[in-house]
């Protein structure tokens, strides 16, 4: 009896080290971070890209780094809605036929994240429909950011949100208030595109432009 009583006392406190004695990994935040400038007739749009969507962040760098949207436009403004860009075809005014339909020949997996809704100011992927895209595969290069919170809330869960505007919310306004075409909502006036991606430190991020990042549990 004393002898398996002490075999369970030693199983309970082996048990106990091996769990409680492990220590905790801690998880390693950047020091550095890239703030992403659209740049615009009707001035700059600055954007932080989140790191719980790494596959989106990792490509919108990698498409920016390479002058890919430099020369596109916001093709497609829905006032109190979102308005839409990174259509390689949108680079010529003679295409309007085919804005919407462009992009770099491939699909990013989607990254649902139910942190992060479609609020004032998001960045999310656009994407084909569900019948042709069970998957809600985001679009390699087309993008949005939302106008209106209240209009964008039944996207949420279906089209991947992967940043948001961190200054710059008043251009977005005045481009979501251009005329555009009854057929297609592409704007009048071209509302063309300058992408740049500027590594910095997370802290003068913070300074610089207000902003603050989610506490790490």
């Amino acid at each position: 009896m004393i002898r398996n009583s002490f075999i369970l006392i030693s199983i309970f406190l082996l048990f106990n080290f091996s769990v409680y004695g492990q220590k905790k990994k801690k998880v390693k935040i950047p020091k550095k971070d890239f703030v992403i400038t659209m740049t615009t007739p009707q001035g700059n749009i600055y954007l932080l890209l989140y790191d719980e969507t790494p596959k989106h962040k990792e490509n919108f760098l990698k498409l920016t780094n390479e002058g890919f949207y430099n020369g596109t436009v916001f093709h497609r403004v829905i006032k109190n809605f979102m308005i839409q860009g990174g259509d390689p075809n949108s680079k010529d005014p003679n295409k309007k036929n085919m804005y919407g339909q462009g992009g770099p020949g491939y699909t990013v997996e989607a990254e649902f994240n139910p942190k992060f809704k479609h609020k004032r100011g998001a960045l999310a992927a656009a994407r084909q429909g569900d019948r042709a895209n069970p998957t809600k595969a985001s679009s390699g290069s087309q993008f949005y950011i939302v106008h209106n919170a209240s209009r964008c809330k039944h996207l949420n869960g279906s089209y991947t949100v992967y940043g948001e505007v961190i200054k710059g919310m008043d251009v977005v306004d005045k481009i979501a208030n251009v005329p555009v075409a009854r057929r297609g909502n592409v704007p009048a006036d071209r509302v063309t595109l300058e992408v740049t991606a500027k590594e910095m430190k997370r802290k003068k991020i913070m300074k610089l432009y207000g902003y603050k990042y989610p506490k790490v549990k």
